[in-house]
């Protein structure tokens, strides 16, 4: 079964030095389980000089965080649980996400 959070979706941080942040996902990684999210865990790196940093030096950049540490933002804005229901869309069986907090359907 993969993650209930997807790129492109807005999270919230629960646990770790940017609790309470909000932030868009820009990528998911499945295998290690964790998500990188924007504005979030970001960290120092020393670059050399390349056609990408000509200049080189120190960046910031956000670092993937581990997906239990994240929680969905529903419609009004609070975190909420997502679980999973299977419904027929053109005769099709899909399967949609849920918000546990207000019951509306995940986009």
């Amino acid at each position: 079964m993969g993650l209930k959070i997807k790129r492109g979706d807005t999270v919230m941080v629960i646990a770790g030095n940017d609790k309470g942040k909000i932030g868009k996902v820009l990528a998911v990684y499945p295998k290690t389980m964790r998500v990188l999210v924007e504005g979030v865990n970001i960290r120092k790196k020393h670059v050399r000089p390349s056609p990408r940093y000509p200049q080189g030096g120190i960046i910031s950049k956000e670092i993937p965080i581990h997906y239990s540490n994240v929680m969905l933002v529903d419609s009004n804005g609070r975190p909420t649980r997502v679980s999973i229901r299977r419904v027929e869309r053109d005769g099709k069986i899909v399967r949609i996400r849920i918000a546990k907090t207000t019951g509306e359907e995940i986009p």
